[in-house]
């Protein structure tokens, strides 16, 4: 199964998260050429490419500190779409929060549930209740918005950059060779 040629134009990729977001990263790099569309969950994303909305969807579905991605996994493995190809991508985690906020300020970091996992020793050493939300850079964009300087997130560090945040604490994952596996769908033909 091929991707969309790059030749006739942009293909749009699905993904979940919002701007920022560790799959939105892996779709610059792996096709810097196509046009990422965000969606809220793998279902939405998946449900694109099915659609016809979108031509490709990318999808983390194992993580090196914590395994499968399981919700991922499974509806990749009954989406009934092809897989093009899989990559592996470093995954660095930053803790980030408005703008004036301390460590010492902090109480709760909020992420998507696969990113919190990735950070247990970390969290738990700064005293921070961990809080699950829909995605990464979602997490980033709600702490920028509420400025709250007790809400941190948790989040990819460009994803700072983009709403606004200041990172107070840089590679707050547990293993320093943390990475992810992404795999990319397009419809299965006949």
């Amino acid at each position: 199964m091929n991707a969309p040629d790059p030749s006739q134009g942009p293909a749009r990729v699905a993904y979940q998260g919002a701007p920022g977001a560790f799959s939105h990263a892996a779709c610059l790099a792996l096709r810097p050429w196509d046009e990422p569309v965000a969606f809220e969950t793998f279902d939405q994303a998946i449900d694109a490419v099915r659609s016809g909305d979108c031509g490709l969807a990318l999808i983390p579905v194992e993580n090196s500190t914590i395994g499968v991605v399981q919700p991922a996994a499974d509806l990749v493995a009954a989406s009934g779409l092809a897989v093009v190809t899989e990559v592996w991508r470093p995954i660095r985690l930053a803790l980030m929060a408005a703008q004036g906020a301390r460590l010492s300020d902090l109480k709760t970091a909020e992420s998507h549930p696969a990113a919190l996992g990735q950070c247990v020793k970390a969290l738990a050493e700064l005293g921070l209740e961990a809080r699950e939300v829909f995605d990464t850079a979602g997490a980033a964009r709600a702490v920028a918005e509420a400025k709250d300087l007790s809400r941190a997130a948790v989040a990819p560090p460009p994803a700072a950059e983009i709403y606004g945040l200041s990172i107070l604490r840089h590679d707050l994952q547990d293993s320093a060779d943390n990475r992810t596996r992404f795999v990319l769908l397009t419809a299965s033909e006949g």
